[in-house]
């Protein structure tokens, strides 16, 4: 049980803990306020001191903004005159450039004015061709006519390729037929036939079918054109090829390279059954080939003809050459001669310069040596004429003069 005494003594500490803790939290918020008001004290030294500080960096902005503002301002004028010069600099260029392409673009003009002058003419010319090929056109539209087309072309290609009577247009065979041409080789061998007719109506049928874009009427042309050129094929090997009169193999003019071109691109069961029947289809440029190698082989032949006569002229070349060679190196001899004599001269002339330089460089020591001695040994005497003292003095120096171009020659010698 607890007495009144001790719940009074309870009372008291707890009462005395009260006070001693209301006393310690004072004299904590005590100590608390002081170091508060410390603390606000030195904030507001700092403060202070801060603000001090801003105010001379303030002061020394505005002194450096000063600063910038003049250099700025420097700038900005030396900027100013380096733009101006700048820009007056550019206008110059801008003007000249201006200048240099107006001048450009006249001249341009003028060349563009000189084209269209050249395109007019050459447009001219294109609408006469124009015309040209509808002549043409019109021409091949024709079947002699177009004959007669093939067979000028192949003479004009044989008559500027042989000479005059190396060949013959239309001639009479023994089997009364008439080739376009026949063209003679060498060593009495048979003549080479040369057939220039084409049938050109199947291949311009099958042509524009194609381009029309009808397959019936194309695949009927080009059995045609095979119809067309078997009939002729078989022809040319049965009229021309004549043994012991024409050659084994004929030749089949085709007169445009397209053609001959696509015959062999697309029937080529044409072009083998022309080989089997001795019939060489050729292009004009083949043509032109076949007759150049005749032209070489023609051309052999009359070397071969005339080499007697070649050698003939050989060995009267060779004589003329031997003649030259002589007169060459009677030549070179002379000439050797005249260089030997000439570097004799030199020789000579070059002594005859030493000799005189020496005779006059001991001429000129003889004089002086003589005119130091009788500076040395004259005594005084009475002043004579000016004429006796040269007669008296002259022959003092001749027989030295003649002395030393005598020894002179001695040492030369």
């Amino acid at each position: 049980m607890i007495t009144l005494g001790q719940t009074a003594l309870g009372l008291g500490l707890a009462v005395a803990a009260l006070l001693l803790w209301l006393m310690l939290a004072l004299g904590r918020a005590k100590r608390a306020r002081m170091r508060a008001e410390a603390l606000v004290a030195d904030r507001s030294a700092q403060a202070e001191a801060r603000l001090a500080e801003i105010a001379k960096a303030q002061s020394e902005m505005q002194g450096r903004m000063g600063t910038m503002a003049e250099l700025f301002g420097a700038r900005q004028a030396e900027l100013n005159q380096a733009i101006g010069q700048r820009l007056d600099g550019m206008t110059q260029r801008l003007g000249s450039t201006l200048n240099d392409q107006t001048r450009a673009t006249h001249e341009n003009l003028t060349k563009l004015q000189e084209r269209l002058a050249v395109i007019d003419t050459a447009q001219a010319n294109i609408q006469s061709l124009a015309r040209d090929v509808v002549g043409l056109q019109a021409i091949l539209s024709d079947k002699q006519t177009r004959g007669a087309f093939g067979q000028s072309r192949m003479e004009t290609i044989i008559k500027d390729g042989l000479p005059m009577g190396a060949f013959s247009f239309q001639p009479t065979l023994s089997n009364g037929t008439r080739p376009d041409c026949t063209v003679s080789m060498p060593n009495d061998a048979p003549d080479l036939v040369i057939d220039a007719k084409f049938p050109l109506e199947a291949w311009n049928a099958m042509r524009d079918a194609a381009t029309q874009d009808q397959a019936a009427q194309h695949q009927s042309a080009q059995q045609r054109f095979r119809r067309d050129m078997d009939v002729h094929i078989r022809d040319v090997s049965d009229k021309y090829l004549i043994p012991g009169e024409t050659q084994d193999t004929a030749f089949l003019f085709v007169p445009s390279e397209s053609i001959f071109a696509e015959i062999h691109e697309k029937f080529e069961t044409i072009v083998q059954k022309a080989h089997r029947a001795r019939v060489v289809i050729v292009s004009p440029s083949l043509l032109m080939l076949s007759i150049q190698v005749i032209q070489a082989i023609l051309k052999d032949a009359r070397m071969r003809e005339q080499a007697h006569l070649i050698q003939g002229e050989v060995a009267r070349l060779m004589e003329d050459l031997s003649r030259l060679d002589d007169r060459t190196r009677k030549l070179q001899a002379h000439f050797s001669m005249a260089q030997k004599d000439v570097d004799l001269i030199l020789t000579s002339s070059e002594k005859l310069t030493k000799r005189g330089a020496r005779i006059e460089a001991l001429e000129f020591a003889q004089l002086s040596e003589a005119a130091e001695r009788s500076a040395t040994t004259e005594t005084p005497r009475k002043v004579e004429p000016e004429s006796e003292a040269s007669t008296d003095a002259a022959p003092a120096f001749e027989p030295r003069s003649g002395a030393l171009k005598l020894r002179v020659v001695d040492d030369e010698e």
